[in-house]
Parts: structure tokens; sequence; C-alpha cells
């Protein structure tokens, strides 16, 4: 926390735009190395009868911070506080950052393992590899018009990824601690929960894509951009908040229902945006962020929750770099295929098809998922 919130202070006094980009790398270093403990003290320090009900305040907490931050963001986008344009949105992490430092401090107890693991510096860097392999070409490839470099770099990912895999073994097998352990992926609710998980936040390139079409397209300001996500984003806190309610009588269907809000949402948004049913946007929104705050920690809980509490860390940071991957192919490859349909073209009629197009790849992914969550086993008893 201390070092995400000095990192976003350097973001919004960058003095250049290098330095911005390595206070922002660093800005993902602290987040990355911070979220994952929260999910793990969850699993933790919770009995298993409370689980649910934490990942439900939770996943409200997500909610609440999607509330905030897209109107609050355009706010202070629009409004230049103290003369300040976008530095505004990394300055007001600061003081919130030191609230939550000082409240870490005085209110969370301690809850390391027995033993502690020695860092993997291989596999970091093989799986760094990997991803780096994967994800750059697909950012940087439409724009530069897929050099040779970049079918190069995809075609050596899943090369790299074996390596990854046989070291990881290697390790293992000789009582050394790796950095993804194998036996994890033996269990059928961790594999299932990590590919819907990888599914369910690809989602992120729905809001590149969105506020793109409100801004471009529609011509809205940053501000208008923002409110026009509040329907989704109060359905999400809304739903979060009686999402534990929801697990317990429905158990791990209770993801294949928040599936289905988030089809049947986001499809509603497709047609309203082809003027098929012009005054479903709304509707549709709030109804794709119901689903979205039900999946949320449903899918945490299918994936952590299987797991024994020694492995409750690993699985955690697993989770995390899951949703982050999940996001950076989101918007590397949904987003290439919105502004593949876009092209050179710049009018209203063009962004929406190019925003309808695109969405329905998401549409597609959560359908997938909704059907992979049916391949859930049932609830067991978790031990404390």
């Amino acid at each position: 926390m201390a070092g995400f919130t000095t990192a976003s202070a350097l973001c919004g006094i960058a003095w250049s735009p290098p330095i911005l980009v390595a206070a922002r790398i660093l800005q993902g270093l602290t987040a990355t190395a911070m979220a994952p403990q929260v999910l793990a003290s969850i699993r933790v320090l919770f009995p298993a009868a409370e689980q649910g009900r934490a990942l439900g305040f939770y996943g409200a907490t997500f909610g609440l911070a999607n509330i905030c931050g897209q109107i609050l963001g355009g706010a202070l986008v629009s409004s230049h506080p103290f003369g300040l344009a976008w530095q505004a949105i990394f300055l007001i992490n600061v003081p919130i950052g030191v609230a939550a430092f000082i409240g870490g401090l005085l209110f969370l107890r301690d809850s390391r393992a027995h033993q502690a693991q020695r860092l993997d510096v291989g596999g970091v860097v093989l799986l760094s590899l990997t991803l780096a392999l994967l994800v750059y070409p697909l950012v940087e490839g439409r724009e530069t018009g897929w050099p040779t470099w970049t079918i190069a770099m995809l075609v050596a990912s899943p090369f790299a990824l074996v390596t990854f895999a046989r070291y990881e073994a290697r390790l293992s097998a000789g009582g050394g601690d790796p950095l993804v352990a194998l036996d994890l992926l033996r269990n059928n609710a961790f594999v299932i929960g990590l590919v819907m998980a990888l599914a369910f936040y690809m989602l992120s390139s729905f809001y590149l894509t969105f506020a793109v079409y409100l801004q471009s397209g529609l011509h809205e300001t940053s501000l208008a951009a923002g409110l026009a996500t509040l329907p989704f984003a109060i359905g999400f806190f809304v739903s979060s908040l009686v999402s534990s309610y929801v697990m317990q009588w429905l158990g791990v269907r209770a993801l294949t229902l928040g599936f289905a809000l988030q089809v049947v949402g986001f499809g509603a948004v497709m047609l309203s945006v082809a003027k098929v049913l012009p005054q479903s946007l709304e509707i549709g929104l709030a109804c794709g962020g119901l689903g979205f705050g039900i999946v949320m920690p449903s899918v945490i809980k299918a994936v952590i929750g299987s797991i024994d509490q020694r492995h409750a860390g690993l699985a955690s940071g697993i989770m995390i770099s899951t949703f982050q991957v999940g996001a950076a192919l989101g918007v590397a490859i949904i987003g290439g295929v919105f502004y593949s349909a876009l092209g050179t073209r710049q009018d209203l009629d063009a962004y929406a098809h190019a925003f309808i197009l695109a969405l329905g790849c998401n549409v597609a992914l959560l359908a997938l998922a909704g059907v992979l969550s049916l391949w859930l086993p049932g609830e067991r008893q978790a031990s404390d």
C-alpha cells in the first residue's frame, strides 16, 4: 500500500512521459504485490462459513470503486481542480492510500506462512517472457501492420509456456519452491475457475470500447461518459452486497446465474446501440452489472475456496494474475477487433458497428464461461 501510494504520487507529478511510464510500472508492481494478499487473508482469517460474505463485501468494494472511479475520474478531468488535468486521477490516490495504510497497521493482524518460501526467480523470468511474447504483439501488432517479429513472438509464446511448465516441474521434484505449484492444476474446480476468470475479465475491453463509442462516436464529455456507466456500477454494487446469500442459496450455480445475467444485459446493450431496442441501454447495463457483482466473488470462491489454506497465497496470486492476463488480452484482442472494424471511418454508424462487434465477442466469452460453470463440482466443506 505504501508503494502504490508513492507510485501514484510519482505519476501525478511526472515531469516527462518516460517518468510517467516508469511510475506506472511501479504502480502496477506494487498493486500486484498487494492484491493477492487481500484474497489470501480472506481465505485464512475468516472461517469457511463467513468466507462467502467476506468475498461479497470484497466484490461490493469493487462495485463502489467502479462507481467512484468512473464518475470521479470524469469529474476530475473535466473540472481541473487546482489547475490539474489528468494528474488529478493519480493524486487522488494519495490521501486514500495514506488512510488505508494507517488502517492496515491498526486493524489487520498478521497471517504469515509457517515456513517462508524462496522466490522462484527462474519461474518469474520464464513466465514474464511467456506473457510478453503473447501480449505485446497482440497490443502492437495491428498498429504496426503485423510485421514478422510480431508473428514470431506469437509463435514462440507456447514454446516458452512449455519451457516454464517443465522448469516448474523439475523445481518441484527437486524439493524447491515453484512459482506455480502444478499439483494445483489437478484440481478440476481450480482449473475451470481459472478459465472462467480469464474469459470473465476479458470484459475489461468493454470499458475501453464503450468509452470510445461514447466520447468519439456520440461526442460525449468525459464526465458524461463516466455517468453513462452508472447503471452498470450500481447493479454491480447492489448484487455484490447480496452475492453471499445468492451463493448460499445456489452454490456454484450462482456463477451460472451471474453469467446468464451478463449475457442478457450486454445483449440488450448491443440491441440498444443497434437501434433494435433503443430504450434498453440503461436496463441492459444494470442487468450486466448485477451479473458482474454475482460472478466476481463467486469465481474467486470457486478458485481459492477449493484450495487448502497452505496454498491460499499461491492460489490468490494465480487468481489475480489470471484477472490481469484476461484484462490485457481483452484490451489487446477485442480492442483490436473494435479498431479493425472501425478502420478509418469516424462517423457514428462506424463506431456503433465496431462497438457492437466487440461487445458481441465479450458476450460469446461470457456464454462460454456460463457453460463451463455447469461443470463445476458441487460445494465441498472447506477446512477451517
